[in-house]
């Protein structure tokens, strides 16, 4: 214990093959690269006068939610594609992985706050800008927000009060708890109980809420005539419904079994889903699914 306080951990390359590492690096760099411009150009449009809404608002904090994650971890991954050193500090290891749960968590809960947006605007469009006021969507971004902090204070607390012992090799390419408590040499029991806990409130609950949403949403929908307006309405929902999907789906595996050993490298890949891709995603999304933000980018 005394000894990886000292030395921190070696985190493990994404490919056990050598000859991958430069094409993996230019790969990751240029998807790194359309977060960034992507969701940067997302949060400058959205700002335009005819998109100050609250649908737009919560993009904005999305993107911005999106930005910090990827880059929470794809500059360290980038550094250790080009070099044989993958050491990452105790305090860095930990800050990492407090960052990561911090930005995931409070994108969980935000999508829900999104999906409750949509249910107002199609279910209650007369009182939509009076329920969807100002004060109403900045008090659903700060519970958002500091239930992410919640949730990421507990669970790094809990996680650098185990002892670590043995190889401080990392099987992952960044601080996450599956891999972190696999170095644990402590029963662990008790706390993968409460990951499970956690991953209830932080993921099955805001997905409920959702799904509650939603299927008041289809019964509007379902309610009206013409099916221009069934298809127009649907389409104001369907880019959210793609992004909740990809990200709870892959959160949920993750985290229902998080110390099970034999599927690490699937736990990689669906890491990389909700670190790197669904952030590239979000912008193309919701900007080639939108007609107004089309617009506005044609302006």
């Amino acid at each position: 214990g005394n000894q990886t306080l000292l030395s921190g951990f070696v985190l493990s390359a994404l490919s056990k093959h050598p000859e991958l590492q430069h094409l993996l690096f230019f790969t990751f760099c240029f998807i790194y690269t359309i977060t960034i411009i992507g969701n940067l150009l997302i949060f400058m449009v959205t700002v335009h006068p005819s998109l100050r809404t609250p649908m737009y608002f919560f993009l904005r904090v999305l993107s911005f939610l999106d930005i910090s994650t990827a880059s929470t971890v794809v500059p360290k991954m980038l550094v250790s594609f080009l070099s044989e050193d993958r050491s990452i500090s105790y305090m860095g290891c930990a800050t990492q992985l407090y960052s990561v749960i911090f930005f995931a968590a409070t994108e969980c809960y935000l999508l829900a706050a999104m999906a409750y947006d949509r249910y107002v605007a199609i279910c209650n469009p007369l009182r939509y800008t009076i329920i969807m006021n100002s004060r109403v969507c900045l008090s659903l971004v700060l519970l958002s927000c500091c239930s992410g902090n919640v949730v990421s204070v507990v669970q790094t607390a809990w996680v650098f009060t185990l002892p670590f012992c043995g190889p401080r090799k990392i099987n992952y390419f960044f601080c996450d708890i599956p891999p972190l408590i696999v170095l644990s040499c402590t029963d662990t029991s008790l706390y993968e109980k409460q990951i499970i806990l956690a991953t209830a409130l932080v993921i099955f609950t805001p997905f409920c809420l959702i799904l509650v949403s939603y299927a008041c949403i289809i019964s509007s929908i379902l309610k009206i005539s013409s099916a221009e307006g069934r298809q127009k309405t649907f389409s104001t929902c369907s880019s959210h419904l793609m992004v909740v999907t990809l990200y709870y789906a892959s959160g949920t595996l993750i985290y229902l079994r998080p110390k099970s050993t034999n599927s690490q490298d699937t736990k990689k890949v669906l890491a990389l889903v909700y670190t790197t891709i669904i952030p590239t995603l979000n912008p193309l999304i919701y900007s080639l699914r939108n007609k107004e933000v089309k617009g506005v980018l044609a302006k």
